[in-house]
């Protein structure tokens, strides 16, 4: 099926691409745009890769980089910091979103992409998702941290092919007196505190 042009531009054939679950996605029907994408995207990857170089170098932390861009422009660019700050939570997206936040003077990155080194955790995941981003892009699949020792836990809770409790961890829901009043500070707070 040939793409009608509009604009003036000339357009090439879409190209659509149906996946092993049933989603439909089309590639742009922009050759030029296209390649322009990906030039970008390969700009920012390479430079979330140096970053995984530099904190291991450095002995900041595991082999892991990302950057947040704005409107073409690095915003922050950052490593994992897990050693550095004896923090586990110091993953390099989570400090990149931390950092653009400052920078930026929001909590909301909706103008923001973020470019990863590697497929990001569950709890980077949530953090890129909180923060609104508009756009992940990622390198290695979890597989390649997995190969050298990280933990499986991260490429199946992407995935959905294991069970929290294959972490060394009990999660536990309270119930009775603890749970109510747990539950009640959300609905006495909710004229003081709006989110956005």
């Amino acid at each position: 099926m040939a793409a009608e042009p509009t604009s003036g531009f000339p357009i090439e054939e879409s190209q659509v691409v149906e996946s092993k679950d049933g989603t439909i996605s089309v590639a742009s029907a922009f050759a030029g745009h296209q390649e322009a994408v990906q030039d970008r995207d390969h700009k920012f990857l390479l430079k979330a890769v140096e970053e995984a170089y530099h904190g291991v170098d450095c002995g900041d932390g595991g082999p892991f980089g990302a950057v947040v861009v704005r409107n073409g422009e690095v915003v922050v660019s950052c490593h994992n910091m897990v050693l550095k700050h004896a923090d586990p939570t110091a993953h390099a997206e989570v400090t990149a979103i931390r950092e653009a936040c400052k920078i930026l003077g929001k909590i909301r990155l909706s103008d923001c992409e973020i470019y990863a080194s590697c497929e990001p955790c569950p709890m980077c995941f949530g953090a890129i998702y909180l923060s609104k981003l508009k756009r992940l892009v990622y390198g290695a699949k979890a597989e390649a941290a997995i190969a050298i020792g990280f933990d499986d836990f991260i490429a199946d809770a992407l995935r959905g092919t294991g069970h929290y409790q294959k972490a060394h961890l009990e999660v536990i829901r309270a119930d009775g007196n603890g749970a109510v009043i747990a539950e009640q500070v959300f609905e006495k707070t909710k004229e003081k505190f709006r989110m956005y």
